[in-house]
């Protein structure tokens, strides 16, 4: 274990400068121009040959052993959140690092230089898939549905892209660490998505002259998130449900009815069918809403992130490395699904993933007081550990990766089978037909 440790810390240094350097130009999802060509340049010097689409960001390159076993894949996420108020925040884009992803991006460096070292992957057996991937966190939804529409991307999380694009063909098995405020240790999984942009529509009048010529789509908007609230008792406790809209267009000036008034929302669950279920009552809730002020809803549902289970093999393989690399931190098992959604989850439902913490950051995540305050367990023993992980899964003729593939059950069959039932989840238009004998014609 000291050889792993000392290979990581030859490379200290250049961890820590990736560190701040992905701090410090924070960009959200398919727009991490910088942060890319950056982490491609550190790993040209490296060595490595880089794989990349021309048109998004993001790259991944490969390691073979030159033996026979099982394709690993590690990770890390490129994009940050918009949270304005902090204080490190991009002063024209509102970008941070309130995620961690700057941690995630320097420790999979020092993973990289790591497995340079002299010895550090002698007698593995398969091959090790190392990728910086975008647009793990899930928002600017509107941009993204225009990259969508402009055919630059079928997906909107990068994972999911990427799975689509045939990134990841020929990977058995793959694991990402994130960081935390609390101590090294993994959860049960994370509830999915189903991701929602909800625009309501009325008709603009005078809205001191005559109002009443108009239908007034923020009414109808605040009534749809009051029917969503009327129906949290339905949620069951142990689906985890979570629905949050928020507005993003409230109308266009104060003296006019607003006639266009948009939302966007998520429906989280702990699998997918409680999560169509509820996106169901969702629907029916907003649409009522709309019918009681005689305006219309454009409902625009996307495929979010899948529910992520945490496969128990690499659970299990996590810890034992972690405590035999350092024996004398605390790990933190945690018996329960987070609330959080991400599209590890997606590779979830076709592969064994694992999502376990790394400890070093402190603040609420994703909020204006979050950062990595201790880079040295974020950065550093994160890439010790990840390196540990890789040597402990692929040594011994990658004997515990090919049991854990061998033993895992899949949700779908195949990648295909997975995009082709997420694809289904997508659906789009206005809700209501107003009839000539005065009926109307609704569809959930």
């Amino acid at each position: 274990m000291q050889k792993i440790i000392d290979a990581v810390n030859k490379h200290r240094q250049l961890i820590l400068d990736t560190e701040k350097f992905v701090w410090n130009n924070p960009e959200t999802g398919y727009k991490e121009f910088k942060t890319s060509a950056y982490m491609e340049e550190q790993f040209k010097k490296l060595g490595y040959e880089i794989i990349k689409s021309n048109d998004i960001t993001g790259f991944y390159t490969r390691i073979d052993t030159g033996r026979p076993g099982p394709e690993l894949l590690v990770f890390a996420e490129l994009d940050s959140i918009i949270c304005p108020t902090h204080k490190d925040a991009d002063k024209t884009t509102g970008a941070v690092h309130s995620c961690g992803h700057n941690a995630q991006c320097a420790s999979i460096v020092g993973v990289a230089a790591a497995l340079k070292e002299q010895g550090i992957i002698d007698g593995l057996s398969g091959a090790i898939r190392i990728c910086l991937v975008p647009a793990e966190e899930l928002l600017e939804i509107e941009y993204r549905s225009e990259l969508k529409k402009q055919g630059k991307i079928k997906y909107i999380g990068g994972k999911c892209e990427y799975l689509y694009r045939g990134f990841f063909d020929g990977v058995d098995l793959a694991f990402i660490v994130h960081t935390t405020g609390g101590k090294f240790g993994a959860p049960k999984g994370n509830v999915g998505c189903v991701v929602k942009k909800i625009i309501y529509k009325g008709v603009a009048a005078h809205a001191g002259g005559s109002p009443w010529y108009g239908k007034n789509a923020l009414y109808a908007a605040n009534c749809g998130i009051n029917a969503v609230n009327a129906i949290r008792e339905t949620f069951k406790d142990g689906d985890q449900i979570r629905v949050h809209p928020i507005i993003t267009h409230g109308g266009d000036m104060v003296n006019a009815i607003p006639s266009t008034v948009a939302l966007e929302s998520y429906v989280r669950g702990a699998n997918f069918k409680a999560i169509t279920e509820t996106n169901k009552k969702v629907n029916q809730a907003l649409i009522g809403a709309a019918l009681s002020i005689g305006a219309n809803v454009e409902l625009i549902d996307l495929p979010g992130y899948a529910p992520l289970l945490n496969n128990e093999g690499l659970l299990k393989v996590a810890k034992e490395t972690f405590t035999a690399l350092f024996p004398n931190d605390e790990y933190e098992e945690n018996p329960n699904m987070i609330g959080g959604s991400t599209d590890m989850g997606d590779l979830s439902s076709i592969m064994p993933v694992m999502h376990p913490y790394a400890a070093g950051a402190i603040g609420v995540a994703h909020g204006n007081d979050y950062y990595i305050a201790d880079p040295e367990s974020a950065c550093i023993k994160s890439a010790a550990w990840q390196v540990a992980m890789i040597i402990n899964l692929l040594s011994n003729n990658a004997e515990k990766a090919k049991e854990i593939v061998k033993n895992y059950k899949p949700l779908f069959n195949s990648k295909q089978d997975y995009l082709s039932y997420i694809d289904s989840l997508e659906c789009s238009g206005d809700r209501i037909i107003y009839n000539e004998d005065g009926t109307a014609t609704i569809k959930l």
